[in-house]
């Protein structure tokens, strides 16, 4: 992907709020595998429990830590939103498929079923599905990347895909 369409983003409040609220949600997920806060297990416990439990390799275990932790905190801050976003995407989808789709759809609300289901893994691939396809919007660093790209020598055919 050229580097233009990697920051090219509009100037809307839609994909602010839909970067922040994701950003929101998943940082404390990132926190609980990364740093062991609310009640998880940090980088060992969860590097354990990914490749002995759950047989993933250390390399996938590892971006699955990145993506929900540094990914989060790169989704507040609209550095990298495409990338950020489709890493979660790849990790929520990978969470359905390993584990939640046997549980069914719904979530666990009343410990009646075996385990959780998928529907809340659906709500954060469908709104970081849009900012994948669409960018960081306003008061965001890609933004000012891709309006500093366009204003380079040559990079004026960029302008117009950044207002």
């Amino acid at each position: 992907m050229p580097l233009n369409q990697l920051f090219r983003t509009d100037d809307s409040t839609r994909n602010l709020w839909l970067r922040l609220v994701l950003a929101g949600v998943m940082a404390p997920h990132g926190a609980q595998k990364l740093l062991g806060w609310f009640g998880g297990y940090g980088f060992s416990g969860t590097m354990g429990f990914f490749t002995d439990k759950l047989g993933l390799p250390a390399p996938i275990a590892l971006l699955v830590i990145v993506a929900e932790s540094f990914g989060a905190l790169a989704l507040a801050a609209g550095f990298l939103t495409r990338a950020a976003a489709a890493g979660i995407v790849a990790v929520m989808a990978g969470a359905v498929l390993m584990a939640h789709a046997p549980h069914g759809f719904f979530m666990n609300w009343f410990g009646n079923q075996a385990g959780e289901g998928y529907e809340y893994h659906l709500l954060v691939i469908g709104i970081a599905g849009v900012l994948v396809a669409t960018g960081a919007g306003r008061a965001s660093v890609d933004a000012l990347i891709a309006r500093r790209l366009a204003a380079r020598p040559g990079g004026a055919a960029t302008a117009a895909a950044t207002a």
